[in-house]
């Protein structure tokens, strides 16, 4: 299978990417709003098949100076294994508007493989904290 990765945002196919967050363990039942605006204000990495069919997506929520989140991280089930996560992980750490970062953050149950490569690590508990606000801001089925 033949695929390419792109940071532009334009051709992001959101019909497709909210169906594969809304099913998945870390967005369950998002808001079709929700997913849009979240992609309006940050940068993406699409991968595409030869027809334009969305293969996987990535998402970064940035200041675009200090502090970047990488998140919605999703690779269709048929393209999984072909290193496209690795891929759209790495032109985002590339992106241009992300090169003074001083902190990437990110969340995973199941894909450390895919961000180790590019040394990401476990965090330390002593200085980093979270806040998780009541689902039924964000969510259809809260």
């Amino acid at each position: 299978m033949s695929w390419t990765v792109s940071t532009d945002l334009s051709r992001i196919q959101l019909e497709v990417v909210h169906r594969w967050l809304r099913g998945s363990y870390w967005s369950p039942g998002v808001r079709r709003d929700v997913c849009e605006k979240a992609f309006a204000n940050s940068l993406a990495a699409g991968a595409y098949d030869e027809a334009g069919r969305q293969l996987g997506v990535a998402r970064v929520a940035s200041d675009r100076a200090t502090f970047a989140w990488m998140c919605d991280v999703y690779v269709d089930e048929p393209a999984r294994g072909l290193g496209i996560g690795r891929a759209m992980v790495g032109a985002l750490l590339s992106h241009p508007e992300l090169q003074t970062i001083r902190r990437w953050g990110l969340g995973t149950r199941d894909a450390h493989e895919v961000y180790r490569p590019f040394g990401f690590g476990p965090v330390d508990p002593k200085i980093l904290m979270q806040y998780l606000p009541d689902r039924s801001r964000w969510s259809e089925s809260a």
